[in-house]
């Protein structure tokens, strides 16, 4: 199955990437020829990607964001939990995974996506169903940060199974009675960050798995986070405990 991606910075990294087989590039008539799209068109050159000159108006009909520029490419290459772990076990760090339960939203997901690839994460869990998937938008509004990052569809309630059997904790973020303030929990250990759905949160089995809930302070007066936010602040909190930035308690 193909697919088309668009916009110069999703192009840019899915062929920076290199893991997708692309088929063509489709360039628009007209384009100046520098900046971002000419080192677009020497990678796809370098690669013996065939390079189309197109309108605008057929770009204009895969998706109004396209900057004159798509690349014709494979569907998205899912990863599994193994291929995750090992590339923690590769570059000789705790494992560190963002699992994500039925998001909706195409713009939450690239917004959590690309804050994982920026803090590191190893890997993304995402469930087999019910959830937003790597789609084109998302490549685009994650600015080609998908496509550096192995993300997995798989079992969410098997898959944390698995991660506490490895010795990952599982921390919840969810507000709330019994949630521990994220600023009183270690983060730089084997962590897999449980981040729910916009409007429900996390599912009861989901949420039951886990070994702990984190919530993050809040002094305004709004009672909650956008999921996308707070996942990405508690991403960048435990980024910040694994480089040694941040004191972190003992973990009890």
């Amino acid at each position: 199955m193909k697919e088309l991606l668009y916009s110069r910075n999703a192009v840019y990294e899915a062929l920076r990437a290199g893991r997708r087989q692309a088929f063509s590039l489709l360039v628009a008539e007209g384009a100046q020829e520098k900046g971002r799209l000419a080192e677009i068109q020497r990678m796809a050159a370098a690669a013996r990607i065939r390079i189309d000159r197109v309108t605008r108006t057929r770009l204009d009909n895969i998706a109004s964001g396209h900057q004159g520029v798509a690349l014709e490419v494979e569907a998205y290459p899912y990863a599994n939990l193994v291929d995750i772990l090992e590339l923690a076990a590769d570059r000789r760090e705790e494992p560190f995974i963002l699992i994500l339960d039925t998001l909706q939203d195409p713009q939450n997901l690239a917004t959590l996506l690309r804050t994982a690839e920026i803090s590191g994460v190893h890997g993304v869990l995402l469930p087999l169903r019910h959830t937003v998937s790597v789609t084109p938008a998302v490549v685009n509004a994650s600015s080609g940060a998908s496509e550096h990052l192995l993300i997995a569809q798989t079992n969410l309630a098997q898959a944390i199974e698995e991660l506490k059997e490895r010795g990952v904790w599982v921390a919840g973020l969810e507000g709330g009675e019994g949630a521990r303030d994220i600023g009183s929990f270690r983060l730089d250990g084997p962590l897999a960050l449980v981040v729910g759905s916009e409007g429900d949160g996390m599912r009861d089995l989901v949420r039951k798995n886990c070994d702990v809930l984190l919530s993050l302070q809040m002094k305004g007066k709004i009672e909650s986070l956008n999921a996308a936010v707070a996942g990405s602040i508690a991403l960048y909190l435990a980024m910040q405990a694994r480089t040694g930035r941040s004191s972190n308690p003992v973990q009890p």
